[in-house]
């Protein structure tokens, strides 16, 4: 008989010799832009929380009263009795904030897109996605059976001629707005053009660009001046905004059209409205302290200039969001384990998360860090250098 357990054993294997093999850290504690992990203190540069909301008091102080107020968890779906007063009033409140119609909150991003693109598009439609698409997306496609077509990492010239030759009954694009392990924008601007001429939708996932990129952090898509019915606005709620979640707003007609068809939301327990009471001290914050995004990007340019000199590629990125391209798998984990023995917390990011041969630190910025924190992750990177 064969034995159940080996094959998965030799695979594991396998990752191993490829330098593959994950691990999850335990973080004790928080505090600013340091975590205490697996025992040791660190100065992090791989969270998500581009502003340092997370710790903020007034989210806390706002989770504390919801769950005073409606307890610990939600009970059952939106669509049963899960919905609760505090997540009607964030959705209202995340509408207005981006200027759209309205707005539907999901328990996460990943949730949100693999159900939102299989209620929008089916067979016979088509889908046109870049490259360097988040997973989400990626699942989201597959589970619509659409017609795919993947076109360049923001190669606009392909996708015109993609979208030219599709006689499909309904068209989407998709594209992360800035892009998860490059940092750069995607050209939104132009892209709606595309929709306008070839009667297709745009939807965004602005994880890493709401709260942090256009007047008052209202997104990437403010920040272009995109302003189109065509539009399909994704965002998630557990990076720049320091809670938990995501939304996906737009015409009031789709929205409705959405709730009652995205799977992933009609059969899943609704958030605890704890969490979405403190999305609601968020984006209060993301508006009156404009200084977090101004002190964000003092530190993008402090790094970028530290690092001009180095031997490994630091691609154009204005945004949180900065790799650093070592190369090889061993090679990035040898620069990763290097400045971990210096107190210093930056992932290696591998393949198939980045293609072959461009494995990297994923350096991310947080208005939580201090110019001294910079140079002290440059320093670092020039010793290892």
């Amino acid at each position: 008989m064969i034995d159940p357990i080996a094959e998965f054993q030799t695979a594991l294997e396998g990752l191993a010799a490829a330098h593959l093999i994950r691990a999850r850290p335990v973080i004790e504690a928080v505090d600013g832009a340091h975590l205490r992990v697996d025992g040791h203190n660190v100065l992090a540069f791989c969270s998500n929380d581009y502003l340092g909301l997370s710790q903020h008091p007034a989210l806390i102080e706002a989770a504390r009263q919801g769950a005073l107020k409606y307890g610990v968890g939600a009970g059952a779906s939106p669509l049963v009795s899960g919905h609760s007063a505090a997540t009607d009033a964030l959705e209202r409140e995340l509408a207005a904030f981006v200027r759209l119609p309205r707005a539907l909150y999901f328990g996460s991003g990943y949730v949100a897109n693999v159900g939102l693109i299989p209620a929008f598009v089916g067979r016979g439609d088509a889908v046109f996605s870049d490259a360097l698409n988040h997973a989400c997306l990626i699942d989201g496609i597959r589970l619509s059976h659409a017609d795919t077509t993947v076109y360049p990492h923001n190669d606009l010239a392909a996708l015109t001629e993609a979208l030219q030759r599709s006689t499909a009954r309904r068209k989407l694009i998709v594209t992360d707005a800035v892009f998860s392990m490059d940092g750069d924008v995607a050209p939104l601007a132009d892209m709606i053009s595309l929709c306008e001429r070839h009667d297709a939708w745009l939807l965004i996932d602005d994880a890493h660009g709401f709260g942090v990129l256009g007047p008052d952090g209202h997104g990437t898509a403010a920040h272009l001046g995109i302003d189109s019915p065509r539009l399909i606005y994704m965002a998630t709620l557990g990076k720049a905004a320091g809670g938990a979640g995501a939304f996906v707003a737009g015409h009031a007609v789709l929205i409705e059209w959405l709730m009652q068809r995205v799977r992933s939301y009609i059969f899943a327990t609704a958030t605890p409205a704890m969490i979405t009471e403190a999305l609601r001290a968020s984006l209060r914050v993301i508006e009156q302290e404009a200084w977090r995004r101004d002190h964000l990007h003092r530190l993008i340019a402090r790094l970028r200039a530290g690092t001009a000199d180095l031997p490994w590629d630091h691609p154009e990125s204005g945004t949180a969001i900065q790799p650093l391209i070592i190369g090889g798998n061993a090679e990035a984990l040898a620069v990763m384990n290097a400045i971990r023995q210096r107190g210093i917390w930056a992932p290696a990011i591998r393949p198939p998360t980045v293609p072959e041969g461009t494995a990297r630190l994923r350096i991310s910025l947080s208005a939580a860090h201090s110019e001294a924190d910079v140079d002290r992750l440059v320093a670092a990177l020039h010793e290892i250098a």
